[in-house]
């Protein structure tokens, strides 16, 4: 009833305007199309780069392929020349796979341990079970930001099983290159 009392005190004006009786002010719920001064922002100060900038991430080095790869002595086996490295260990209950980082930190896992996968398995030990394994962990590898592994049997027979080549191809099939690029040395 108070908004009805107030539009009805203002008034038309001989240009069609509405005028406010005194002590009314009215205010247009429409914003104004021109913006006003106190609107804008001054966008100059961002543009504006540091030129003594130090890029504190080690993981950019790596992903251009900058960052020092240990070597390790030349009788060292397996390799130690890699970034990220994919391990795949089998035992007869179960199938564990993960990245491990140069500095010996695992960062992404995926086991048949784990209840989640374990659940839609019916052997937690055979062909099926790495196939699933390397599927999730391609996909927490994506979601990591890691995309590039180094992948190599341990044992080089390893390399020949069936079960070791469906883990690869999930991983591929998953959006993981299994092979590291070279280091650039500057």
């Amino acid at each position: 009833m108070a908004l009805w009392k107030a539009v009805s005190l203002a008034r038309v004006t001989a240009t069609g305007m509405r005028e406010a009786a005194p002590g009314f002010r009215c205010i247009s719920a429409v914003p104004s199309s021109t913006p006003s001064a106190e609107d804008e922002v001054d966008t100059r100060e961002n543009e504006i780069v540091a030129p003594d900038f130090t890029n504190r991430n080690p993981r950019n080095l790596e992903r251009l392929a900058l960052a020092r790869k240990e070597r390790g002595w030349r009788t060292t086996w397996p390799k130690q020349d890699y970034w990220h490295r994919l391990r795949l260990a089998r035992s007869q209950k179960h199938v564990e796979a993960y990245v491990e980082h140069c500095s010996g930190h695992i960062v992404v896992s995926a086991s048949t341990q784990e209840w989640a996968i374990k659940k839609h398995l019916h052997s937690t030990s055979n062909i099926a079970a790495c196939e699933n394994v390397g599927r999730v962990l391609a996909q927490r590898c994506l979601e990591a930001g890691i995309g590039i592994v180094d992948f190599r049997a341990t044992i080089p027979w390893e390399k020949r099983s069936e079960s070791v080549k469906r883990f690869e191809n999930a991983m591929t099939e998953g959006g993981i290159t299994l092979r590291e690029v070279r280091r650039i040395y500057e």
